[in-house]
């Protein structure tokens, strides 16, 4: 597939069989894949080299893959915005959640087809690589401007790191202000079609816009049909 060549994955699993695994099968698919056996050797990686999207396991030994998703959702640009897949055991919807809580483009649970991680990585990449030519004009939303062009947030001046499930969310949203746009709508193509994965990106975005993300003034919900982004 096209969106395999010369895209560089990180894939982090304390298995060593899975991690091998994993590193053949992406490589025989024509990607770069680098690979660590846990949290601390990523952190090391991840502040030296690029990638394009990483593959991590959440139930590791040390640092699991929740906290090493929270820390890179912390790093400046580029590292900050690299997509990430959970790949893991815990399938739980409340663990799925909380991955994608933090910042995750896409969660799968083991076991596993390798044809679905393929195409569900094929797919992220895909989402990071759509960058219209143009899609509307800046948008100013209080203390925070969004820039649907570049893909950036910046609130009080200061750049806001977006991972790139949340600047797809928000550039739909800014095709249309102030006009509503269906909820499954939104969620068509994501990680959970059932809408839920949205409303956990709305919610972070909340956080990171409004002054009280209890009573949104620009990310707004309107009822029975989806959001609305409402810009000043």
């Amino acid at each position: 597939m096209s969106e395999s060549r010369g895209r560089h994955l990180l894939v982090v699993d304390d298995d060593d069989r899975i991690r091998e695994l994993l590193k053949e099968y992406l490589t025989r698919a024509g990607f770069r894949v680098t690979a660590a056996s846990g949290g601390a050797p990523a952190r090391r990686l991840i502040e030296s080299l690029s990638f394009d999207l990483a593959v991590l396991d959440v139930m590791m030994p040390g640092e699991d893959g929740f906290s090493l998703t929270r820390w890179l959702r912390d790093q400046r640009a580029p590292a900050g915005k690299t997509p990430v897949l959970m790949l893991t055991a815990r399938g739980e919807p409340g663990d799925r959640i909380e991955g994608l809580r933090l910042g995750a483009d896409d969660y799968l649970a083991k076991p596993f087809e390798p044809e679905e991680l393929l195409l569900r990585i094929e797919a992220i990449l895909r989402r990071a690589q759509d960058r219209p030519n143009h899609v509307g004009e800046p948008l100013s939303l209080g203390r925070c401007q969004f820039d649907p062009e570049r893909g950036e947030l910046t609130c009080d001046g200061e750049l806001v790191r977006l991972t790139e499930a949340e600047v797809a969310l928000l550039r739909q949203l800014a095709r249309t202000p102030h006009e509503p746009v269906d909820r499954l709508e939104l969620a068509r193509g994501s990680v959970d079609p059932s809408g839920r994965a949205v409303d956990v990106q709305v919610t972070r975005l909340r956080r990171k816009i409004e002054r009280d993300h209890k009573a949104p003034r620009y990310l707004q919900t309107v009822r029975g049909v989806g959001y609305m982004l409402a810009p000043d």
